[in-house]
Order: C-alpha cells, then structure tokens, then sequence
C-alpha cells in the first residue's frame, strides 16, 4: 500500500546526508531523497530496477542518466525511459538508451525523475 507523496515532497531534498549501498549491485548508491521516495511510494522497485540495469554495458558505461518514470492514461500502467544527460555529439539531445511498459503500478505520482551520476541514484534537487 502506498503513502500519499507528492512532488513537494520531494523538492525538499537538497543533498544527502547519507548515501545507502544497494543490496544487490553493491556498485549502485542512492540518496536520502531516493530513500524515502522508495518507502513512501512502496517503489524499492523502481530503484531495484534502475539498479540492476546499470550491469547493461549501454547503460552503466554512461556517466550520467536521466530515469524517467510517467503513468500512462488508462489503467495502471506506466513507462520508464532511461536517457543520457543530452552530449555535445548529439548537438546537446537526449538519445534514449532504455524504455520499457511497466504493465502494472500503483505509484502514486503521475511521474518522477531520477538521475544517476558516477554510479549514484539521487533526486535531481539533490545534485
């Protein structure tokens, strides 16, 4: 069951105190923000998620990401888009490097951002 949450709350974060180690990918931190973005929203998921695709070599060979998460229209449903930070080479465009369709979500935000830089999941208030 998820705790209400809203994007204030999150604004509030600005730093970490704290950084946690994740479970699996002992390689992957997060913040604060992150933290308590996953136990108010009952979405360790999406960090888990977010974890484990940093072993694909397309993704974690990228030094800075921008982790989109957005509900779709109809039902609960929801999509998650992983993108670089926007390079020179690209004349400063985001090129996507993953998508996927969650098929079912109970998030509670209509959507959220998520960076990683150097291996670490943070809020982007918190950069």
């Amino acid at each position: 069951m998820t705790t209400k949450i809203t994007e204030r709350d999150l604004a509030q974060f600005t730093g970490t105190e704290q950084w946690y180690r994740h479970s699996l990918i002992r390689s992957v931190l997060y913040t604060d923000g992150v933290k308590y973005l996953a136990e108010k929203a009952s979405a360790y998921w999406l960090i888990d998620k977010i974890a484990t695709l940093q072993t694909l070599r397309k993704i974690g060979a990228e030094p800075f990401q921008v982790w989109k998460l957005e509900l779709l229209p109809a039902g609960h449903r929801a999509k998650l888009t992983c993108a670089d930070g926007g390079k020179a080479e690209n004349a400063g465009k985001a090129v996507t490097l993953y998508s996927e369709v969650i098929e079912f979500t109970d998030f509670p935000l209509e959507k959220v951002e998520l960076w990683v830089e150097g291996g670490v999941i943070l809020l982007p208030s918190e950069h």
